[in-house]
């Protein structure tokens, strides 16, 4: 799976994970939507992804996967959408 990734404090230039000789599986890293998904709700602010529904049940949106915070650069983005504001550390 490749995926190109910018803006949203994503730091250019870099290569995450890697394939085996034959690039048919993944050798280090694997990746999946689930990981590439959280990695975009992280850059937005969104980390929490419980709800809850109708009934007044929680429930998760995303269970599996984890953002893949190495790729970001070491200053912040945050982005504040009640007063469309974007700030960076």
């Amino acid at each position: 799976m490749s995926v190109l990734m910018a803006g949203g404090g994503i730091r250019g230039g870099q290569v995450y994970g890697a394939s085996d000789r034959r690039t048919a599986f993944p050798a280090d890293n694997r990746v999946g939507p689930e990981h590439i998904a959280r990695t975009v709700f992280h850059a937005m602010g969104i980390d929490d992804l419980h709800a809850t529904d109708r009934e007044g049940r929680p429930f998760h949106l995303m269970e599996e996967g984890r953002p893949l915070t190495s790729c970001f650069s070491a200053k912040s983005v945050s982005i504040d959408f009640s007063n469309a504001r974007l700030t960076i550390h």
